[in-house]
């Protein structure tokens, strides 16, 4: 059985695309279908996986607005089970074009149904908002995987979400549970992160992930090289950590599956940069896009 997992919270910042990224990339290695659908209009998880940004591509917008289908959306990646339904900027109208549409909370879900025979597992990115665009990805989703930081703000900012989400089942995805509560940029040395852990467990109880995603260079450098951290650096902490979240989901969604069990990336390390730009972090990847995007600079004092 397909299990719809969106990533969400409302607050910016928190990990979500990170997650949505290297969740669905560690079950692709441990060779469970998985598709990743973008739906933030930033297009981060797209860029993520390595995929440009094209116009003319098929994407979650022309999906949500009716021009295409899923199946003619999906892009491949590196991961041979791995696939993307890319997003593209346009997303941001679709919460204006589709204000006065038929079923303008279900055409996500509607566009998803044929691929729940395709993959064991599908991953929504959502946008850092409480819009159309997050709706229609919580109406179409099994479960809810919330993404937070170990701080004040963020157990304020939480409680939104979940009555979002309580009104959601209330009126539209009866069905919708809570997949979890993941803390990311974690860092278990400071006091503040330990007490939140411990408010999140009395109010979450097993919901709170065992895993937990700690601030990891190697994971925020993946990205500019359009990988996820299992391709780019597998023995990072950062990867090893979204391993162990993949691990803890499969167990409870299809405890007979042993393949995740056996996940020991092997994969060689990144290649080290060329030694006459070895004093510039990913300067490779940077000279390609400024070149690819014909970066401008401004003169702010002319």
């Amino acid at each position: 059985m397909t299990r719809i997992i969106a990533v969400a919270n409302q607050k910016g910042g928190v990990g979500k695309t990170t997650t949505a990224i290297n969740l669905a990339a560690s079950l692709a290695y441990a060779k469970l279908n998985t598709l990743l659908v973008d739906c933030d209009p930033q297009s981060n998880a797209t860029s993520g996986l390595g995929l440009g940004k094209h116009a003319d591509r098929n994407s979650t917008y022309k999906l949500l607005i009716g021009e295409c289908d899923a199946a003619s959306a999906l892009q491949p990646t590196e991961l041979d089970r791995l696939f993307v339904l890319p997003a593209h900027k346009d997303l941001i109208g679709v919460n204006f074009e589709l204000v006065d549409a038929e079923n303008r909370e279900f055409r996500l879900r509607d566009g998803l149904t044929a691929m729940r025979e395709k993959f064991n597992f599908i991953v929504i990115d959502c946008p850092p908002a409480l819009d159309l665009l997050t709706l229609n990805s919580l109406v179409s989703a099994d479960s809810v995987l919330i993404t937070m930081q170990a701080e004040y703000f963020a157990l304020e900012g939480i409680s939104e979400l979940l009555d979002t989400i309580e009104r959601i089942r209330g009126a539209l995805n009866p069905g919708l549970e809570i997949e979890g509560v993941l803390l990311t940029m974690f860092d278990d040395r400071t006091n503040l992160a330990q007490q939140v852990t411990a408010e999140l467990k009395k109010f979450f109880g097993e919901k709170l992930f065992t895993a937990t995603i700690p601030r990891n260079v190697r994971l925020a450098e993946a990205p500019s090289h359009g990988k996820p951290a299992i391709l780019y650096d597998p023995k990072s902490r950062g990867s090893e950590s979204y391993v162990q979240l993949a691990k803890e989901i499969v167990a409870k969604h299809m405890p007979e599956f042993k393949g995740i069990e056996e996940i020991a990336p092997t994969a060689a390390p990144v290649e080290e940069v060329a030694r006459e730009e070895k004093k510039v972090v990913n300067a490779p990847h940077w000279r390609r896009w400024r070149e690819k995007s014909k970066l401008v600079t401004i003169n702010l004092n002319g």
